[in-house]
């Protein structure tokens, strides 16, 4: 949904209610873990390095968690501290000049494991695009903790189609903000 106006309290509370019981817009749930991604998608793999050790963990779980990443981007997410559990419903508003894009995606995996943590949504009817995004901490056997991205994705609607490259320097720009914020988060400042 595209509009001048920044969506307030309310609308965001109509809006999240009825993406709640919508269907996912694509086939492929939870594809974002497998080796391969599906076809017809553009695909991004990306990830950085956040350092090592306890604490560059802890704060790189508690960066997945807080929604750090999105934040970097100038992303909000709605409602502000959306629990990291399967099933989550989301808003997503991003602004791209004067025009607020309001989507909305649903948690469809959730890892929590000692040395794997994160999430993957996916998109609702109410998102321009269709498909998936995985945000995941790993820690490996030397204590090196890494934060990797995972996206396939494809225009939803005949304005995105229209919008020719566009959605893909938006989501472009939302990636490279996505990896320094939680650079930033857990306090490294090297990429890969």
């Amino acid at each position: 949904m595209f509009t001048l106006r920044t969506p307030d309290a309310e609308h965001l509370s109509h809006f999240l209610a009825r993406q709640r019981t919508a269907p996912l817009t694509y086939p492929e749930v939870g594809a974002t873990f497998d080796d391969t991604l599906p076809a017809g998608y553009r695909h991004t793999r990306v990830g950085t390095e956040l350092g090592t050790g306890a604490p560059a963990w802890d704060r790189a779980r508690a960066g997945i968690r807080e929604w750090a990443a999105h934040a970097a981007a100038g992303i909000e997410i709605a409602p502000p501290a959306a629990p990291i559990v399967e099933g989550t419903t989301v808003a997503i508003i991003t602004s791209v000049g004067p025009v607020h894009v309001l989507a909305a995606c649903r948690l469809v995996r959730v890892v929590d494991e000692p040395d794997r943590f994160g999430f993957a949504y996916g998109t609702l009817p109410a998102h321009p695009e269709e498909g998936e995004e995985r945000f995941l901490v790993t820690r490996d056997g030397e204590g090196a903790v890494r934060f990797e991205l995972v996206v396939f994705s494809r225009p939803h609607d005949l304005l995105t189609r229209l919008g020719g490259p566009v959605p893909h320097w938006i989501q472009a720009r939302a990636t490279r903000r996505y990896l320094q914020g939680m650079r930033e988060r857990v306090g490294s400042a090297s990429a890969t």
